[in-house]
């Protein structure tokens, strides 16, 4: 018996399912250097805000 058939309906029902749970590609609709920039700008907020964490408990000792 050939399997192949199987295989690819399994793999269109999985895309389907993925769509509709908002997995796959990013929904975003700003390029690619606003995303990274964007991105890069939270990363440097979380970073700061660690950091005076940090400062906070080394003062604190």
């Amino acid at each position: 018996m050939a399997r192949g058939n199987q295989r690819d309906l399994a793999r269109q029902k999985k895309q389907k399912k993925d769509e509709k749970a908002g997995k796959g590609k990013p929904k975003d609709d700003a390029p690619l250097t606003q995303r990274k920039e964007r991105d890069a700008d939270i990363m440097r907020k979380k970073q700061e805000a660690a950091r005076e964490k940090e400062k906070l408990l080394a003062a604190a000792k």
